[in-house]
């Protein structure tokens, strides 16, 4: 399983957020280097995006929310989602997931 995983959830529809695309980045000083992309699966997750362990640091997730509210057919107030996370202990597992609606979003560190 990768270092870090999310699951997206559609709080305006109560489903899975499917298809939302995703990217993966690590801090590099004032930069952001990408390391993984992927989209939600029938469930809404990614249990496939980076690798199996990331060193200590900061990170960095960005939702395609406007894509995926466009699909939908819903207009949206955000176009994406960027959360940005610190890795104290490559030894865990982080889960990031998000619960989406087209005017607001939260997020907390899962389990």
């Amino acid at each position: 399983m990768s270092a870090v995983t999310t699951h997206v959830l559609d709080a305006a529809r109560g489903k899975p957020a499917v298809g939302v695309a995703i990217r993966l980045e690590a801090a590099k000083g004032a930069e952001w280097e990408p390391l993984a992309e992927g989209r939600t699966d029938d469930d809404g997750r990614i249990k496939d995006l980076g690798p199996e362990r990331l060193a200590a640091g900061d990170y960095r997730l960005t939702f395609d929310t406007g894509a995926y509210f466009e699909g939908q057919g819903t207009a949206s107030f955000y176009p994406q989602v960027q959360i940005t996370f610190r890795i104290a202990d490559p030894e865990q597992h982080y889960h990031v997931p998000i619960l989406l609606s087209p005017f607001a979003f939260s997020t907390y560190r899962g389990s």
